[in-house]
């Protein structure tokens, strides 16, 4: 047995993007005996065990997010507005005219792939989720 060994797909999850349905495939890895949530297993292993870092754009400006005030600046202009009440660990944004919430981990160094399709889906044709 190899030290690093797919164990089995457990899960398929649909995004909807722009009108376009993408799947995303999670799987687990035994790395040296210790079990791991690995996406997009087969860009894992073809690119000799890198991850690709996954980033947002804004696509008005084609520009790369690289820290929450720049993506608090955007999303003020879209109607989001800073939302104080709830958990004290997460930067939070909501949209006065809708019940949708925006939930952000307070350090960008943990902004993830998860956090950046849920501001997609929030905001069409606005953000797009893409490889560095």
């Amino acid at each position: 047995m190899r030290a690093s060994e797919r164990i089995s797909n457990r899960c398929l999850t649909r995004a909807l993007f722009n009108g376009i349905l993408n799947f995303c495939y999670f799987s687990y890895v035994r790395n040296n005996g210790v079990m791991q949530l690995v996406e997009n297993p087969g860009d894992h292993h073809n690119s000799g065990g890198a991850n690709r870092r996954k980033v947002l754009v804004h696509l008005p400006t084609a520009q790369v997010v690289t820290s929450y005030s720049g993506l608090e600046e955007i999303l003020r202009e879209l109607g989001w507005e800073r939302y104080y009440i709830g958990d004290p660990d997460h930067l939070q944004f909501h949209k006065p005219a809708s019940n949708d919430l925006i939930s952000l981990p307070w350090q960008f160094s943990r902004f993830t792939t998860v956090h950046m399709y849920d501001i997609v889906v929030k905001n069409p044709n606005v953000f797009r989720v893409r490889d560095n």
